[in-house]
């Protein structure tokens, strides 16, 4: 594998990333990273987001929004999107065991991984909607 250059504002992307739970654009990450770097282009933070998701240092969540998210844990973990306030959170729940495996008696072929998201209102947003 090709070495890759050190890069300052890759590390601070992904650093930015790393202290965040909530899954943000790449918009979203332009706006916070600007203030330490205010030259930077949001097209660097898009190439340097799509080189970390190719490295698999951070995944890149589509949720049906139209809009990739960014997840600092790469771990296998499910999402829970909601379709009020377009959150994206992580569900602290375990892992269906076999699942992969059920699929694959399915599939016709190998399956290596999965991706689950369940969509609903968040807690806050049923509060807000109750008040």
């Amino acid at each position: 594998m090709k070495t890759l250059k050190y890069s300052r504002q890759r590390e601070s992307i992904k650093a930015c990333l790393m202290s965040r739970h909530d899954h943000p654009t790449a918009d979203v990450l332009y706006s916070t990273i600007r203030e330490e770097y205010p030259n930077i282009s949001l097209g660097t933070v898009y190439r340097n987001l799509n080189l970390l998701v190719e490295l698999g240092e951070i995944r890149k969540l589509t949720c049906g929004d139209g809009k990739d998210h960014f997840d600092a844990d790469t771990s296998p973990h499910y999402h829970f999107v909601c379709q009020d306030c377009g959150r994206v959170l992580d569900l602290p729940m375990e892992q269906i065991g076999d699942l992969n495996q059920l699929a694959q008696t399915h599939a016709g072929g190998r399956v290596d991984s999965h991706a689950i998201y369940f969509y609903g209102s968040c807690g806050d947003c049923q509060k807000a909607q109750t008040h």
